[in-house]
């Protein structure tokens, strides 16, 4: 239903980092990530777009494959 909240998940970007055998500390690092951006990413909370463009380049991938759109209820 339209009415229902949606947030964001990050869980494919972990997943994807395990995958990749990359540690949370070497892509905070190689990215020079805030350490303020890292806990929203954590927490699932909104990041700005140029921040996961950076995080696709990275990774070789596309935005859909490190978050999806979820519904919050």
């Amino acid at each position: 239903m339209v009415d229902e909240p949606m947030g964001i998940s990050y869980k494919k970007l972990w997943l994807l980092l395990v995958e990749k055998d990359i540690s949370p500390v070497q892509f905070r690092r190689d990215l020079n990530l805030a350490t303020g951006t890292m806990t929203k990413l954590r927490h699932n909370e909104e990041v700005a777009i140029s921040v996961l463009l950076r995080i696709c380049q990275y990774l070789g991938c596309n935005i859909g494959d490190i978050c999806d759109a979820v519904k919050l209820g």
